[in-house]
């Protein structure tokens, strides 16, 4: 059975792990999040579910603002094949929650290496960064490190990426 919100955060509490909760009304789009959650202090992300042709899932989480085109974007993550938005099936089935509540912990809902997980760069520079715990009714506030700490926690092995690596890939195929 999934983690839920509350579960995550007792989690993160048994972890030792700090910060910040902030409750809102749900926002399924970064627009929505946005105008919901702007002011909140930190970096705003977002969170793709992606699957290859040799259906291998991944999890990327970027600044609220980067653009990528999946079909360059797959030689950063190593993809092979083509590269596509998972499912809303498979997004429930690998991570246990639904379109608009996707974000790193969502692994936590995931079996050690069943899903990849790749977090921007620039993020991890960050005082603070702002994920959903599980709902898109809550952002949590962490420091960068301290995600890093309750993914490790449950075996996940986070790697980060520049969206440089995506320009240079680019760059090659045109």
């Amino acid at each position: 059975m999934p983690l839920t919100s509350d579960d995550l955060l007792a989690r993160l509490r048994q972890l030792g792990v700090p910060y910040e909760l902030h409750e809102h009304p749900p926002v399924l789009t970064v627009d929505a999040m946005m105008s919901v959650c702007g002011e909140i202090p930190g970096a705003h992300t977002k969170n793709l579910f992606l699957r290859d042709g040799k259906k291998t899932y991944f999890l990327v989480t970027l600044r609220h603002d980067a653009q990528v085109d999946l079909k360059r974007f797959r030689s950063v993550l190593g993809a092979r094949g083509g590269l596509s938005f998972a499912s809303p099936e498979a997004l429930l089935e690998r991570l246990g929650v639904e379109s608009g509540a996707v974000s790193p912990l969502a692994a936590l809902n995931a079996g050690p290496q069943t899903v990849e997980i790749f977090i921007q760069d620039l993020l991890l520079h960050e005082r603070v960064i702002n994920v959903h715990p599980l709902a898109s009714t809550r952002t949590l506030g962490i420091a960068p490190g301290n995600l890093l700490t309750a993914l490790r926690a449950d075996r996940h092995v986070p790697k980060s990426f520049a969206l440089s690596d995506y320009e240079e890939a680019e760059a090659l195929t045109s």
